[in-house]
């Protein structure tokens, strides 16, 4: 598919974290390459292997969505939120003083960073079918096999975790088919 990188999950590299309590495999930044203190959005998948603080992150927002395991609970600047069931995104403020507690062992979360005043990202679950809007989107398969489609070409096929980045001015809708459920990114610059 023109306009379509695939990311495979085998291909990403596993970045511990400094506090011990996982890994983060970066799916895609932007701009691609661009650290902790240049990017306008990040999106990546994270092993999350026991409790403890987020790290803080003052001028991001965050979007967080449990992939895989029992759930989490976040207390964000003193408030619980309980995140037991998959595949429900929970935004919150980058800088808040976060916390979190695994409510049955080890999770996976989907992480969508964007930096305020920069971009702009919207998180959407499908399950079945359903449409990525024009501009530039991420599709990542998160449960069962995913297929990224666009009028009058060659549908791309992702297996878990897999990703596809859809670029370019003028991009036509392209649509998603899913046997389990996929996550559609709308990511977009100020």
């Amino acid at each position: 598919m023109s306009g379509a990188r695939v990311l495979r999950a085998s291909e990403r590299v596993a970045s511990p974290w400094s506090n011990g309590g996982g890994v983060t495999r970066e799916i895609a930044a932007h701009p691609p390459g661009a650290g902790w203190d240049a990017f306008a959005w990040r999106v990546s998948l994270a092993d999350v292997t026991r409790d403890g603080p987020y790290s803080p992150l003052p001028g991001i927002r965050r979007i967080l969505t449990v992939v895989d395991g029992g759930g989490l609970e976040l207390t964000v600047d003193g408030t619980p939120h309980l995140l037991s069931g998959r595949f429900r995104p929970f935004a919150f403020p980058g800088a808040a003083a976060t916390d979190s507690r695994l409510l049955d062992g080890p999770v996976v979360n989907l992480n969508v960073m964007v930096r305020e005043g920069r971009a702009r990202a919207g998180v959407e679950m499908v399950r079945g079918s359903g449409t990525v809007p024009p501009g530039e989107a991420l599709v990542v398969a998160l449960e069962g096999g995913t297929e990224v489609s666009a009028p009058g070409e060659l549908p791309v096929r992702l297996a878990r975790y897999d990703a596809a980045l859809l670029t370019g001015a003028g991009r036509p809708d392209a649509e998603v088919r899913t046997a389990g459920v996929a996550a559609v990114i709308a990511l977009s610059e100020r």
